[in-house]
C-alpha cells in the first residue's frame, strides 16, 4: 500500500502542466487536491466532468474538505448554517453587505456574498468582475489593504463566533469555523500515511492551510509543507 500522500491546492497551484506531472505521479504515490471552491468550479478548472476529475485523483476535497470524495466515494459532510445559527450567520451577512456599501472601489460588481457549504467567501469587488478588473482589484488592494482591513473589523465584531476571517484568493475573504479550513482533509488521510505532502501557494498561519497546526507534535515529522509560486 502506498504510505506517501501529496496534496495539491487547486488555488494558484495546479497549472496544467503540473496536471500531467500529476497523472504520472500517481503510479507511484497517493495523489489527493483541495480547494476552497465548491465540486463544479474545481471541475470546471481542471476536468470536462465530475466524473473525470474524480477518476484523475486518488481524493478530491473541495470546498476546503467539507465535501470530500476518496475515489467515487462521498464522505459525509457539514454546513456553516448548522454550526453557527441562522441568527449569527444574518448578523455576518448583514455586517459584510452594511460595509461593502460603504466603500468605494475602481469597479463593484455582483456577488459580493458566496454561500458555500462550509464557508462565506465574502469578496469586496464581487466575484461577478472579468478577469481584467480581477487583475486590476490585486493591485488596488496590494496598495489600500481592502481586504486587510475588513479581516481585521470582522475579527472585532464578530470575535465570539469561533470563526476564522483569512485572506482567501485575489479578490476574497473566506469565513469559517475554526478547524474548518484547508486542515479539515487530513482528518480523512492522516491516518493511511506515513508522510503527506502539501503543496500550496498559501500555507502560513494567516492563509486557509496552516498545517502544522493540526496533526500536534506526534505527527509533526510525517507532514511537510512546500510553497509553490
Amino acid at each position: 500500500m502506498t504510505k506517501t500522500l501529496l496534496i495539491f491546492d487547486v488555488d494558484g497551484t495546479l497549472t496544467p502542466a503540473r496536471q500531467q506531472f500529476l497523472a504520472d505521479i500517481r503510479k507511484c504515490v497517493s495523489v489527493a487536491i483541495v480547494g476552497g471552491s465548491d465540486l463544479s468550479k474545481i471541475t470546471e478548472q481542471l476536468a470536462g466532468s465530475e466524473n473525470e476529475l474524480l477518476s484523475q485523483f486518488d481524493y478530491v476535497f473541495s470546498e476546503n474538505g467539507l465535501v470530500g470524495f476518496k475515489g467515487k466515494e462521498r464522505y459525509p459532510s457539514k454546513a456553516i448554517q448548522d454550526y453557527i445559527g441562522e441568527e449569527r450567520l444574518q448578523a455576518l451577512i448583514n455586517f459584510t453587505l452594511k460595509y461593502f456599501s460603504e466603500i468605494t472601489l475602481p469597479v463593484k460588481r455582483g456577488n459580493f456574498v458566496e454561500f458555500r457549504k462550509g464557508m462565506l467567501n465574502l469578496s469586496p469587488i464581487g466575484r461577478s468582475c472579468s478577469q481584467t478588473e480581477r487583475d486590476q482589484f490585486v493591485v488596488y488592494d496590494k496598495e489600500h489593504k481592502i481586504r486587510e482591513k475588513f479581516v481585521s473589523a470582522l475579527k472585532e465584531n464578530f470575535a465570539g463566533y469561533g470563526l476564522c476571517f483569512v485572506i482567501g484568493g485575489q479578490i476574497s475573504v473566506d469565513v469559517y469555523p475554526v478547524g474548518w479550513d484547508k486542515t479539515y482533509c487530513l482528518q480523512y488521510v492522516e491516518k493511511d500515511f506515513s508522510s503527506i505532502h502539501f503543496f500550496g501557494d498559501k500555507t502560513m498561519p494567516q492563509h486557509n492551510f496552516d498545517v502544522k497546526s493540526i496533526l500536534g507534535p506526534a505527527r509533526d515529522d510525517a507532514l511537510l509543507t512546500h510553497n509553490v509560486n
